[in-house]
């Protein structure tokens, strides 16, 4: 099975009185249709590889390989455009639009990738409704207990078909029940042609994933593959 992601020789650094190394050297393959945890510290650079990884923050040193095709960090328009097709991205903190209601926020990333209103809110319409928050789909943010803000979370990173998810402590704010449900969600968005990666420091919803990446003082390791 090939590649869809990969990183070679990955660091990064950043200048605080002195040069402190988060990334040392990273090299890794995720292949298509299996599911990635990423444990570690905090401080340990999970947020900056996930970053880095997306395409929102740039390297110190290395390459990002998306479709056997080397990143070029400095093409910000077209990676924006790479980010827009191939990723779906899922935060702790929703960073949901207050203003907008559920069904709204899910549809806005679809007419910034250019989709037609029609076609987006088609779209839209099916997310919901696999989320089961069809008869939440008016109410804003504010209306929505945190475990379904989590689920629009999700819908939004669906509208554009993603082959990549990748979710930063995506249960961080949710408690156990809701952990469960959120992970359930996001581990029957798989497919043969998607890579999920998801960081959390829970050690059971870690577990759950094919392969558990650790990442420790500035290396990352492989852990518990399965094949």
């Amino acid at each position: 099975m090939n590649s869809n992601l990969e990183i070679k020789n990955i660091s990064k650094s950043y200048i605080n009185q002195k040069k402190i190394f988060v990334l040392k050297n990273i090299n890794y393959k995720f292949k298509k249709g299996k599911i990635y945890s990423l444990v570690g510290p905090s401080g340990s650079g999970k947020s900056t590889l996930l970053n880095i990884l997306s395409l929102i923050d740039r390297p110190s040193k290395g390459n990002i390989i998306l479709d056997s095709k080397k990143i070029d960090f400095d093409e910000n328009i077209k990676n924006d455009q790479l980010r827009s097709n191939n990723f779906g991205i899922i935060y702790q903190e929703k960073n949901l639009l207050s203003d907008f209601t559920a069904i709204e926020n899910i549809s806005i990333a679809g007419i910034a990738n250019g989709k037609s209103l029609i076609q987006t809110e088609k779209l839209a319409q099916k997310i919901i409704k696999k989320l089961k928050l069809q008869n939440r789909s008016n109410h804003f943010p504010s209306q929505l207990s945190g475990g379904e803000n989590q689920r629009i979370a999700i819908g939004r990173a669906l509208i554009n078909s993603p082959n990549i998810i990748i979710a930063d402590e995506p249960s961080g704010n949710l408690d156990h029940k809701n952990s469960k449900e959120f992970f359930k969600l996001l581990f029957d968005l798989r497919t043969k042609n998607r890579i999920i990666i998801y960081a959390t420091h829970n050690r059971y919803f870690a577990n759950l994933a094919d392969c558990r990446l650790q990442l420790i003082d500035g290396k990352l390791k492989s852990i518990n593959a399965r094949k």
